[in-house]
């Protein structure tokens, strides 16, 4: 027992703590002393190091996914390309920022060193191009066009080139399979611009400065699936550029594919046929000019008529898509967007808008049906019609005598429709309409989706024109000024008529409804549109959104989304005059103005469908089309200052047909050259390695006629 007081030892455990409370009030001081120093004293300066260290990231661009034709065969795809990179990063932290490596570089590619130089600076407002507008700690790409041999040489050799690589690389590949172009179908890549970036950056699929995005075409619509997402790796630099540390990271996800209902042999054929149509043309001898056809532009829609799915899809002139991969030069980009070449990045099937001519009259028939008119009543097919003093004249001045609106549709009699017009014109009120006017010609025209786009899943789509009251009364207010300036003295032909539209350039006149009819005036439309229009007519009345895409699917070819025909309403007739408008158009194929171009169809077996359309332009020469279908296709081919329809674009869309149904000249069918006699039902198969299963693909062959027993050709 100890003999310490119990006040001695109360005494020393007070003093014990009294000193530990001192201790942990002088940690506490220094503490917050030292708070004060960091976060006070020297707050801004360690704040502003803090910032120094932030995260940089570099991108690994997604494979985009590939653009394929109805049984697999690629249009667009990935071509392994040996692509030179610079890192920025590591020529900055040489003494002379790596000019001497760039010198030695230019010497092994070929290019001069100031090129090379450009290509690795940072783009900014000052900046003009070539310049690199990614991110800096991204591998900068300087060619894609190296050689096996320049690629070695450096790689092998790499301590003379340090922040260089040489490396293979997927770039965009426009394939043009069996000679296929596509071009204006398929569009073009090019980089992202800041705008897009901010755009898209709360988006489902935000963009990185690295990405390439579609700007027209298939491209564009499908860019999002195609485009994939890409990896991103995330590193902490200091305010040197010095790597501290790795953040997280996303791996890259390749892009999906789309399958379209393109068939490249089908296409390469209507690409061909169209391109000769327009060289034939040209070799014949406008009457009433006395030169040459220009035939400088045209187009051509091979439409499966049950669904609206496009198969082929040409537009003249062309250009080859693979001048946009890699960046494209001022040269080619001035020749694509100049008037000289005549604007081959437009799609004319889509964004050609010319006067339908006389394929427009299968509307003025259902127009004159559903106003009171019989189909089969008798109607004057005269050689001309004076009408308020000034007369219109039948196509080469026929008279036919009285005919059916079906025998109309046959031999093209533009004297009936005419007549139909302008009487219907005078119900409605004539140059006093009357308040509700029925305006039967130009409401079925919207009904049957013109004047509005068809919905196609390509970009930048026209609507045409119909020329109704109300676009007559907003057209007058758009130019009533500058008319009624150029008719105040009235002393010429042109003058004239600007004065005559000054003061009555509103009303719907007579001679506005009779041109009208037979699809001329100031009506527009476009290939899309008309090819829309036949396809319903052969397929019992159903209007359908065209459509190229057919189906998206996975890399592994797992997902499979279905793009399915989507309609946009029915034509205005009945059962019935759809079959008497369809009968009279066989009609047109077997012994009306089509007859002479498909001689020797096999008519019994697959029934054919055309319309001829001849459509004046003022000061140019005449607008070529030609409206076709059977129970499984419609094709619409147009030529512009192409001549008549049968003369210019009968023998191109005939032979399309051959190729589809592999007819022979003298009629027979051979099965086995037939590229498509039916509709492509199947998808390609994708494997889980990402193979593409294309059926096998070669060159089209027209067929040969049998021969008969005797030996000798039929």
């Amino acid at each position: 027992m100890s003999n310490i007081p119990e006040t001695g030892r109360t005494s020393r455990v007070t003093v014990r703590l009294i000193a530990i409370q001192i201790l942990v009030f002088s940690l506490l001081l220094t503490l917050g002393g030292r708070l004060w120093y960091l976060q006070i004293r020297n707050g801004q300066e360690y704040a502003n190091e803090a910032r120094s260290n932030h995260v940089q990231q570099v991108v690994e661009p997604a494979t985009r996914g590939s653009i394929l034709d109805a049984r697999g065969v690629p249009l667009a795809d990935n071509q392994t390309r040996l692509v030179v990179s610079a890192s920025r990063t590591d020529l900055l932290k040489m003494k002379d920022d790596g000019k001497a490596v760039l010198g030695r570089l230019s010497n092994v590619l070929g290019m001069s060193e100031q090129e090379i130089r450009n290509k690795v600076r940072l783009c900014d407002a000052k900046t003009p191009q070539p310049c690199w507008n990614g991110s800096p700690y991204q591998p900068i790409p300087i060619t894609d066009e190296a050689t096996t041999q320049q690629a070695l040489q450096i790689r092998e050799r790499s301590e003379d080139f340090p922040g260089i690589s040489a490396e293979p690389t997927a770039v965009r590949r426009y394939a043009a399979p069996v000679g296929a172009n596509t071009a204006q179908v398929l569009g073009y890549l090019s980089p992202v611009t800041d705008e897009e970036i901010q755009k898209a950056k709360n988006s489902r699929s935000p963009l990185l400065r690295s990405d390439m995005v579609g700007r027209s075409g298939l491209e564009r619509t499908y860019d999002s699936d195609l485009r994939g997402k890409a990896g991103v790796t995330r590193y902490e630099v200091d305010n040197l550029g010095r790597v501290i540390g790795k953040a997280k990271s996303d791996r890259q996800v390749p892009g999906d594919n789309v399958v379209t209902s393109i068939d490249a042999r089908v296409q390469s054929v209507a690409e061909k046929e169209l391109n000769q149509a327009m060289k034939d043309a040209r070799n014949e001898v406008d009457k009433n000019t006395g030169t040459h056809y220009k035939a400088d532009s045209g187009a051509v829609v091979v439409m499966e008529a049950k669904t609206g799915r496009v198969v082929a899809m040409a537009s003249n002139p062309a250009y080859d898509p693979n001048a946009w991969v890699g960046g494209i030069s001022g040269k080619d980009y001035a020749h694509l967007t100049g008037k000289k070449s005549n604007y081959p990045l437009l799609n004319r099937a889509i964004q050609g808008q010319a006067a339908p001519g006389s394929i427009f009259k299968v509307i003025s028939t259902t127009a004159a049906v559903n106003a009171g008119y019989p189909f089969n009543g008798h109607y004057p097919c005269t050689s001309s019609m004076n009408i308020g003093g000034q007369t219109f004249k039948n196509f080469e001045s026929e008279n036919f005598g009285p005919i059916s609106l079906g025998r109309a549709l046959e031999v093209s009699c533009d004297t009936v429709f005419y007549g139909l017009a302008y009487q219907q014109w005078q119900k409605d009120g004539g140059n006093k309409p009357k308040k509700d006017p029925a305006d039967w010609f130009y409401k079925t025209a919207h009904q049957f989706g013109l004047g509005k786009e068809t919905g196609i899943d390509l970009p930048n789509e026209v609507k045409g024109r119909i020329p109704d009251r109300q676009w007559k009364k907003n057209y007058w207010q758009a130019n009533k000024d500058s008319w009624c300036a150029q008719g105040k003295h009235a002393n010429d032909y042109v003058s004239k008529i600007a004065k005559e539209n000054c003061e009555s350039g509103m009303k719907m006149r007579a001679g506005d409804s009779v041109n009208y009819s037979i699809g001329q005036g100031d009506t527009l439309v476009t290939p899309i549109q008309m090819a829309t229009i036949y396809g319903a007519l052969s397929n019992g009345g159903t209007l359908y959104n065209p459509t190229v895409g057919k189906a998206i699917i996975s890399p592994d070819g797992k997902h499979i989304r279905m793009i399915k025909p989507q309609s946009h309403g029915r034509l205005p007739d009945s059962p019935g005059t759809i079959q008497q408008i369809d009968n009279a158009l066989a009609g047109v194929a077997t012994r009306g103005t089509a007859a002479w171009r498909f001689q020797g169809w096999p008519q019994k077996k697959i029934p054919m469908h055309a319309k001829t359309g001849t459509a004046e332009v003022y000061g140019k020469q005449t607008t070529s089309w030609f409206a076709t279908y059977t129970k499984d296709y419609t094709i619409v081919m147009t030529i512009a200052q192409g001549g008549t329809g049968s003369g210019a674009s009968g023998p191109a869309v005939r032979k399309i047909y051959d190729a589809l149904y592999g007819v022979t000249d003298k009629g027979d069918i051979d099965k086995k050259a037939a590229l498509l006699p039916h509709p492509e039902a199947k998808l390609p198969t994708i494997e889980d390695d990402g193979t593409i299963d294309a059926q096998a693909i070669k060159p089209y062959n027209p067929p040969k006629p049998k021969p008969s027993p005797s030996g000798s050709p039929q």
